[in-house]
């Protein structure tokens, strides 16, 4: 049975077990869902995630939620195929499953209201997002981003020499807020930078999202 996505085009957790699949070159098969019209409130998704969020995934027998979980999953299910997302090494792993968590309590705290003000309210409203919202967020971003810029500044990527799933996990954030003004507390981070171009051009980002960005 074919792996199977029940995600959106505009869903950062969605993007983010696509870009594990792409860099573990396996098939699935996406299946949309409509944000816009609460599909994801429906009976048909909530069968497969009791919170009525995406993504939800299918793989045989297998059935999974929460984007983190499902990454992990395919990172070690498939640990033969691709690229290698998390480390043998189990004091290296340490390292990468602490920048893991960094992103889940730290930066994704700091710019999911970001995304939701000058993303998703565009998107599915057509709106322009709070001003004042704004510019609070950014304010906590820019404390997170001053401790990335250190840390890259010792590494090459999050969780060490090597691009892993402490990189990945960020990437469909990073590449949408790109896309926004909150671009510039990136660019004037030189280590910051430097990463988010790294992993905004590899080729599994390429291959999910088509053009860098960057």
């Amino acid at each position: 049975m074919a792996i199977k996505v029940y995600g959106s085009d505009f869903s950062i957790g969605t993007y983010r077990v696509l870009l594990c699949l792409a860099e573990k070159d396996i098939d699935f098969e996406l299946v949309p869902v409509h944000l816009a019209s609460c599909e994801h409130k429906k009976p048909h998704i909530l069968a497969r995630n009791p919170f009525g969020q995406i993504p939800a995934f299918e793989d045989g027998n297998i059935k999974l939620f929460e984007s983190r979980a499902i990454a992990q999953y395919i990172s070690r299910t498939y640990a033969d195929k691709g690229t290698c997302l998390i480390n043998m090494d189990p004091k290296k792993a340490a390292v990468e499953a602490v920048w893991m968590e960094v992103e889940a309590h730290q930066f994704n705290q700091a710019t999911s209201a970001l995304m939701w003000e000058l993303c998703m309210k565009q998107f599915l409203f057509g709106q322009n997002g709070d001003e004042d919202i704004v510019n609070a967020e950014e304010k906590k971003l820019v404390s997170v981003l001053d401790v990335y810029e250190a840390r890259l500044s010792e590494s090459k990527y999050l969780g060490g020499d090597s691009f892993s799933l402490a990189d990945l996990t960020h990437t469909p954030m990073v590449k949408h807020l790109m896309g926004t003004k909150i671009k510039r507390v990136f660019d004037v981070r030189p280590h910051v930078s430097a990463w988010v171009a790294d992993i905004l051009s590899r080729p599994a980002c390429v291959k999910v999202f088509g053009v860098p960005v960057y």
